[in-house]
């Protein structure tokens, strides 16, 4: 007689195996038969199969799994697992918890300028008909379904959705448009995402110039600085993280003079502040 046992998502240790960043876990041992327990936690679905047909979808409880009889295919099946071979039930665990996926990647904007996106979506399975989505149409790898994994598949509806704006947009106007951005990434990924029964929650985009230099010049047009002004106090800045003593100069657009008299005592040169030498930083 094949021995009872329990089903679960635990560890011998007691640990939980499905924590963050996994949807669905494959129970990995072959010894689920009729009499064996299912114990589903209360952020958890179960959808139990039988040579790949689903046969039931558990919500939380424990229950004993009962199945239809088969008949036997020979004496060995009898004789060694008590009539039911091994691999003949399968239990998927489904996470009714809220996960968080991640998507980035490279845009470009109305000028071609290359900007970084970086997506934060939310998303959860409600439902025991939405389980056996997930199930059906999702394909996994060894026992784990990922929120990478995931997004392997959601990444490119997400960077179509943000390129569908971003490009038609002056760079310096991005970050007024993200909530339109926001919204078009939302019901993209909600009508992709429910096809494998996942429900988006929340999404959260933030978009920034890949280059440094390009993101340091927007911050200071944004203090209202004309072009010229902002790419100024921006070599300003940089001319006075080297120490140099031209940089105040630089920023107000005033010149810096340098002259000589001649040389004083000993052959040591004088310096004069009237005289005026060839200008190191204009207007």
């Amino acid at each position: 007689m094949a021995v009872r046992s329990v089903i679960s998502t635990l560890n011998p240790d007691g640990t939980e195996v499905m924590g963050p960043g996994i949807l669905m876990y494959h129970y990995p041992g072959n010894d689920i038969m009729n009499g064996s327990l299912l114990t589903v936690e209360s952020n958890h679905f179960c959808v139990l199969k039988s040579r790949g047909a689903i046969l039931n979808v558990y919500e939380t409880g424990q229950y004993p799994v009962e199945t239809p009889q088969r008949p036997l295919l020979g004496s060995m099946q009898q004789a060694f697992y008590g009539g039911q071979s091994p691999w003949q039930y399968e239990a998927l665990f489904i996470s009714r918890a809220k996960s968080v996926a991640k998507a980035k990647g490279v845009a470009l904007s109305r000028e071609l300028a290359e900007l970084v996106y970086d997506v934060d979506y939310y998303v959860h399975v409600d439902s025991k008909e939405d389980a056996v989505k997930l199930v059906t149409h999702m394909p996994y790898s060894g026992h784990v379904l990922t929120t990478d994994a995931l997004n392997a598949y959601a990444g490119p509806v997400v960077e179509q959705a943000v390129n569908q704006l971003v490009q038609l947009t002056p760079l310096e106007q991005i970050n007024e448009r993200i909530h339109e951005i926001t919204e078009l990434v939302r019901g993209h990924m909600q009508d992709f995402l429910a096809i494998y029964g996942v429900m988006l929650n929340d999404v959260k985009v933030l978009i920034r110039p890949r280059d440094e230099r390009m993101r340091e010049l927007i911050s200071l047009r944004a203090f209202g600085l004309s072009e010229l002004d902002a790419v100024r106090y921006y070599v300003a800045m940089k001319m006075a993280e080297h120490g140099l003593v031209s940089a105040p100069n630089m920023a107000v657009g005033a010149p810096f003079n340098i002259g000589l008299t001649g040389f004083g005592p000993a052959g040591t040169p004088g310096v004069s502040t009237g005289a005026a030498m060839p200008t190191v930083a204009g207007q």
